[in-house]
């Protein structure tokens, strides 16, 4: 359970990692000529990336997640605003994990 809820909040920080990198660090390199944004925030988003992918893998094999399911996750953390569209079906199945430990 406390694994689950981990890989939320670490989806949620990744994705928003990847959305400033996108819709902030991007045009401040290409329209006001500062890459140094895209460095920094590069840099985060793919520590970030790399954790989500770690952990993902974990609750995968933990939580015996089918392989179409990981795959959804991993192609989720691709896409922007795609771990927060993925997320209502981590904080269902976080809820009945809940709901059957009490």
């Amino acid at each position: 359970m406390k694994q689950l809820q981990f890989f939320r909040k670490v989806a949620f920080i990744e994705g928003l990692s990847y959305l400033i990198l996108l819709f902030l660090a991007m045009p401040l390199k290409y329209i006001w000529d500062t890459p140094e944004a895209v460095r920094i925030v590069g840099m985060i988003h793919g520590i970030l990336f790399i954790l989500y992918i770690w952990i993902l893998i974990r609750v995968w094999t933990d939580r015996n997640w089918p392989f179409s399911r990981a795959m959804i996750a991993v192609v989720a953390a691709l896409i922007p605003f795609g771990t927060m569209v993925f997320d209502p079906s981590l904080k269902r199945e976080a809820e009945s994990i809940e709901e059957e430990g009490d």
